[in-house]
């Protein structure tokens, strides 16, 4: 069975019936286990965990076993969904972004331990196009590019650092880089919806509230949630 595999937050399978009926399955791979949602079309991974109480922060994500089990589901591709901060002040909170490029300086995470492998990493046109079209289709703005510089977290950004990203980066999270990467290894085609929750630190005119985030974080759920809805009735076209 061919499936898309989704990479989000917990949050959608709560939010739209379209998440509702899927089934829960454990998977086990070299990496350890990876908890998916499945249904005839959809393979689901929460990155942050299942547990609402137990938040699985980005630099102890397992994006080895997520991305293993999603293939195992019998994912073909993978369409991914990132919070991220805005490294441009013209990219303003509420925007989506689908992002074409991405920096990760600190090297990520790898399925290969004893080959040598080098893979070049690549955002798949492929997917990427899927999104801009379902966003059009629904009468919502997509910005069609931009780069993504990963850091590891969990804390934010200096405004040194981010002066630093803000010369060759338009967005900053701390997950889709590490992502992007391993599907590459394990030949999935990957493409990320980037939802602008804040201004990167020194960016924005005031400081940085973690609940101020979320909120705009939640505004930008509704339209996230139609992009996928419409993305996944175009490919069962």
């Amino acid at each position: 069975m061919t499936r898309t595999g989704i990479l989000s937050g917990t949050i959608l399978l709560q939010r739209t019936s379209f998440f509702r009926d899927l089934t829960r399955k454990t998977f086990s791979t070299a990496y350890g286990e990876a908890t998916l949602f499945l249904s005839r079309d959809i393979a689901f991974v929460p990155r942050h965990g299942t547990d609402p109480k137990v938040h699985i922060l980005p630099h102890r994500i397992n994006h080895q076993a997520n991305l293993l089990a999603l293939r195992e589901a019998g994912a073909e591709e993978v369409i991914a969904v990132h919070s991220t901060g805005s490294l441009k002040r013209r990219l303003a909170p509420g925007t989506l972004v689908v992002p074409d490029d991405f920096i990760d300086l600190s090297g990520g995470p790898t399925v290969f331990e004893t080959k040598a492998v080098h893979v070049t990493p690549v955002i798949d046109d492929g997917p990427r196009r899927k999104l801009l079209r379902a966003a059009a289709a629904c009468g919502i703005e997509a910005v069609d590019g931009g780069v993504y510089w990963q850091t590891k977290g969990p804390r934010l950004e200096t405004r040194a650092e981010i002066a630093l990203m803000a010369r060759f980066a338009d967005l900053v999270g701390m997950t889709m880089a590490s992502e992007a990467v391993i599907a590459r290894e394990l030949n999935l085609p990957f493409a990320s919806l980037c939802s602008v929750d804040n201004y990167a630190h020194g960016i924005g005119e005031r400081a940085l509230s973690i609940d101020e985030i979320l909120e705009q974080a939640r505004k930008n759920e509704d339209r996230v949630v139609k992009i996928l809805e419409a993305c996944m009735e175009g490919g069962r076209a």
